[in-house]
């Protein structure tokens, strides 16, 4: 039975190790989202956060300074979106496809 227990502590001490590894690669991790047919992009990192913002000229126009704002807003949340699925898929080669309970986040 404890060697059994001891055989689990091993296998989550290696699975937290990788996790690890995987969030720092995350952090590394760059994925863009763009809008407006690419007049807005925004690069974030694996993790969300943002790392850069590329805006077309044409729409530095002071009348379209509401366009621009819906149009970063997109593309933010384009980009983060790309950046959770990007880490989600990461995550999952780690874990094998284990689904926990709703709510639960690895690492704990």
């Amino acid at each position: 039975m404890f060697g059994n227990m001891g055989e689990m502590m091993k296998q989550a001490k290696k699975m937290q190790a990788m996790m690890a590894e995987v969030q720092e690669k995350m952090t590394l991790l760059e994925v863009e989202g763009s809008s407006g047919s690419g007049a807005v992009k925004v690069t974030v990192n694996g993790q969300g956060s943002i790392r850069g913002v590329k805006i077309d000229p044409s729409l530095l126009d002071p009348k379209e300074g509401e366009v621009l704002e819906d149009l970063l807003t997109a593309a933010i949340r384009d980009a983060q979106t790309k950046a959770e699925e990007a880490s989600a898929e990461a995550m999952n080669k780690v874990t094998g496809g284990l689904k926990l309970p709703g709510g639960m986040k690895l690492p704990f």
